[in-house]
């Protein structure tokens, strides 16, 4: 776990390095090319129309009057791409600078034309809990988004995409806005209960003494969760910004809808900050298993030496090789030690039992 953290630290730390001296502004992927092809989907609609397809770059244009357009991109490393939708959709050079640049914090920033928002997309697939930065950008009929890698939670949106009743299909594409950090934020519950589904397994193993990796999977939940607070504490600032400043482009409609948002990022952070809490009390709980075992295996050491004590001075002394010991010439002397011996011992387990020693 140490050499993970370590490399973790490591990748964002060689990725920052390599911008330094490089003006403001210039596009550079910080991360590790997960992908071969970008992969870029267009969900063009209004009340009306549906038409979802993918398309390559040069089919780049912002929606006519009258339909929204929702642009998702699959693939961080093409920076000529991530240029070109600079140009298309008149982007500021630093908004395209955070999109390349992976490690970023999540944060809100606003511009005259579009509102910019980075978040971390936390979910598990199969099994696997699966940690992407999320670039999301509000224009005035549009909505960009730019993600590492295939796989994401925005299935439900795109389903309500097809219900030309939906409130999506109805109003602007602020609300696909909300709709896209809504679905993102309620993806973390299920990472939660993930995480709490290990940790009451683990203090089970705790209990009944199964694992003998029980500290080293402590020490990988504390570094996830640590993972997760940085992705996670964040979003309540984010969304209370949001509402706070409220830029032109969103909606009375939308910026309610964004309470109930922030009501479930506060309930998010709650639940992390209780399991950061119960993976502390399992790692004290081990300790204190541990502690108490090898007080039990100590007692018991302690007690069959304390039994044999007596035992070793009697056959040290019968043991011993002088000629003028008369008990050793007496016809009974051997088995009159042995009840010696016996009786040592049973009277000294006797005393034990009584005192509740074992």
């Amino acid at each position: 776990m140490k050499a993970k953290s370590m490399s973790l630290y490591s990748s964002m730390r060689t990725g920052q390095s390599q911008k330094q001296g490089m003006a403001p502004g210039t596009v550079m992927y910080t991360g590790e090319r997960k992908l071969e092809h970008v992969t870029i989907t267009s969900h063009l609609f209004n009340r009306e129309i549906l038409e979802e397809k993918s398309i390559d770059v040069t089919a780049l244009h912002r929606p006519d009057e009258g339909e929204k357009l929702w642009i998702n991109v699959e693939g961080l490393h093409d920076t000529v791409l991530i240029e070109t939708f600079g140009e298309r959709f008149n982007l500021h050079p630093l908004t395209l600078e955070d999109i390349a640049s992976i490690h970023q914090r999540p944060k809100l920033e606003l511009y005259d034309s579009y509102v910019y928002v980075v978040l971390r997309m936390i979910y598990v697939k199969e099994g696997k809990l699966e940690n992407e930065q999320l670039s999301l950008i509000l224009g005035d009929n549009f909505v960009l988004s730019f993600q590492e890698i295939p796989g994401d939670v925005f299935e439900p949106i795109r389903k309500r995409l097809q219900n030309p009743q939906s409130r999506i299909r109805k109003l602007g594409a602020d609300f696909l806005f909300y709709a896209l950090i809504d679905v993102l934020v309620d993806a973390y519950f299920g990472v939660l209960e993930h995480f709490g589904d290990q940790l009451e397994s683990l203090e089970e193993d705790i209990i009944e003494g199964n694992s003998k990796q029980i500290m080293m999977q402590l020490r990988r939940l504390r570094h996830e969760l640590l993972v997760l607070r940085k992705g996670i504490w964040p979003v309540r600032d984010v969304i209370n910004s949001m509402m706070r400043d409220a830029p032109s482009l969103l909606s009375k409609d939308v910026l309610l809808y964004l309470r109930d948002v922030h009501d479930h990022g506060v309930q998010a952070t709650d639940g992390l900050e209780s399991l950061r809490d119960l993976q502390a009390s399992l790692h004290d709980f081990y300790l204190s298993q541990l502690s108490y075992r090898m007080n039990e295996v100590m007692k018991v050491l302690t007690i069959i030496s304390t039994i044999f004590i007596p035992l070793s001075f009697l056959v040290g002394v019968y043991g011993m090789n002088f000629d003028h010991m008369p008990e050793l010439h007496w016809l009974f002397s051997y088995p009159l030690l042995w009840l010696i011996m016996l009786s040592t011992a049973g009277g000294m387990l006797y005393y034990f039992w009584k005192k509740d020693w074992f």
